[in-house]
């Protein structure tokens, strides 16, 4: 297990100290609090990016790494038919043959431009601790081997000149464990030669090291002042006790970067790894059944079972994509959704279409999405979604009486989920008896670019809308629905949207009430 400690980390850790003295911001939980950035909290929709060395042997997922060391794993067989014993086959033997071919960033940057996302956060450094950037802090890095190239920071200047935020996500705490099979077996794990590649391999439930634990905050604030983030996003295991104080650290230093930029970030954080109000939470291939006041994450992938590329691949379908980014939204959420290029750099084509059947729909739809706050309920219908992670594909499929509302600048969004097979949408919720929308209809209509007039009718069973002839039926249907605005009865809407929501901001729902 290494131990030692490298004198460029003493040095950077001395250089985090006294930045974090320098601001105003300390280590401190409550010094630590701060609102989501708007940018986040209007944009909604995000892509994530699995790209590393693990999509070279494409095979169960991007565990691939750690598996193929786990006697009686399927990757642990597959690598042993496939490369060979473990001990002249490593995983170290992946990374020439990771070369990044025909990777181009600028299309890349495309490609998720026109999916509608409106920032990016591609993995940094996953588990297997090979960096996907220019580190000084490891020659395990994809600048000076395999690909050759500085892939975050090529990514990074992209994506920012497509106009998308950029974020980083870094699962570097894993690392103290990941390849502990290979010491339990012959193989490369053990090898002198490689031990900066496969770490402490230490058992699980031995809490990291000092020595690990200020190598991992010297590599995450490299990373920050390397990359000037937007986001950082956080894999689960920091919610170990030892991290602790160094997340104090990491959070301090980085916001007291981000103030000297001038620019508004987050962090990314999974459980209770961090306190509420300090950073944003986020839900891995899961959702929340209600709203949540403060805002927070999903990140899911566009395959059910990998986050890497994958042969053969299970892909989930554009239309219930953009149905969990349209629930997520009316729960005062954000969605990340993930694709995994191939290790030559393209990114497989269902995934490109994907991305642009979501973008497209966003296209003629995003004003419900964009910029928009939760209603006083997030919708209505027998569907039920569950609570917490890994419950991506645990639901029934949506049915037309399934509804989500979203809202923004004086108008009640309505978004269908399920496949609308009837002349007629039901939304009870819009009831003339209920309390909910206490003042009268002004008009409903279809958004996009429908110019017929939609005829609706209001009575106490709910609010009935005609579907229009020619209406496109295989995405969801999204209608916006404007109140008659009364004063008193608006108002009285706005304090029950206050109530639901809490510390969430309304500022165009109250710009348009006043008007």
């Amino acid at each position: 297990m290494t131990t030692a400690m490298l004198p460029e980390v003493g040095a950077r850790l001395d250089a985090i100290d006294a930045v974090i003295a320098a601001g105003s911001r300390a280590a401190e939980w409550e010094r630590l609090k701060v609102a989501p950035p708007q940018w986040y909290v209007e944009g909604k929709f995000g892509v994530f990016i699995h790209w590393g060395v693990y999509s070279v042997p494409a095979f169960a997922n991007e565990w691939y790494p750690r598996n193929m060391y786990r006697p009686g794993t399927p990757e642990y067989d597959h690598h042993r038919r496939t490369y060979g014993d473990q001990r002249e086959f490593g995983y170290k033997d992946f990374v020439p043959m990771f070369r990044a071919e025909k990777f181009d960033a600028a299309e890349w940057a495309r490609i998720i431009g026109r999916s509608g996302a409106r920032f990016v956060v591609p993995v940094a450094e996953h588990h297997d601790g090979f960096a996907m950037y220019d580190t000084a802090l490891s020659r395990w890095n994809a600048a000076a081997m395999g690909p050759e190239r500085d892939v975050i920071g090529e990514l990074r200047d992209a994506m920012r000149a497509q106009g998308l935020a950029f974020g980083v996500s870094s699962h570097r705490a894993e690392h103290w464990f990941y390849f502990n099979g290979g010491r339990s077996i012959p193989s490369d794990v053990d090898a002198p030669d490689t031990l900066d590649l496969y770490g402490p391999a230490a058992p699980e439930e031995v809490q990291p090291s000092v020595s690990f634990l200020e190598d991992w905050l010297a590599r995450t604030c490299e990373l920050v002042d390397l990359q000037r983030p937007d986001i950082v996003y956080f894999d689960w295991w920091i919610e170990q006790p030892a991290f602790e104080p160094y997340l104090r650290r990491f959070a301090a230093y980085f916001y007291t970067r981000a103030e000297e930029w001038g620019r508004e970030v987050a962090i990314n954080y999974k459980y209770d790894a961090f306190p509420g109000g300090t950073a944003v939470f986020d839900v891995e291939r899961g959702q929340l059944s209600g709203i949540r006041p403060e805002f927070w994450q999903t990140d899911t992938s566009v395959s059910t079972t990998s986050w890497c590329h994958v042969e053969p691949q299970q892909w989930k379908t554009a239309y219930d994509l953009v149905c969990d980014l349209v629930d997520i939204v009316s729960k005062n959420g954000a969605l990340l959704l993930n694709i995994g290029p191939k290790a030559d750099g393209t990114i497989p084509a269902e995934e490109v279409r994907m991305l642009e059947a979501v973008g497209s729909w966003l296209a003629t739809n995003g004003e419900a999405v964009y910029g928009t706050r939760p209603w006083l309920v997030p919708g209505e219908g027998p569907v039920a979604v569950a609570d917490g992670a890994f419950t991506d594909t645990a639901r029934q499929p949506y049915t037309e009486r399934d509804i989500r509302f979203t809202t923004a600048r004086g108008d009640i969004y309505a978004t269908v989920l399920g496949p609308v097979a009837d002349s007629e949408v039901r939304i009870r919720s819009l009831g003339s008896e209920l309390t909910l929308l206490a003042c009268d209809i002004e008009r409903v209509d279809l958004v996009g670019p429908w110019r017929p007039e939609i005829r609706y009718r209001r009575t106490t069973e709910g609010l009935f809308i005609e579907v229009p002839e020619g209406a496109p039926r295989d995405m969801p249907l999204c209608f916006r629905v404007r109140p008659r605005r009364r004063s008193g009865e608006w108002r009285h809407t706005d304090q029950l949207l206050a109530d639901v929501v809490g510390s969430v901001d309304g500022p165009t729902f109250r710009a348009e009430q006043d008007a």
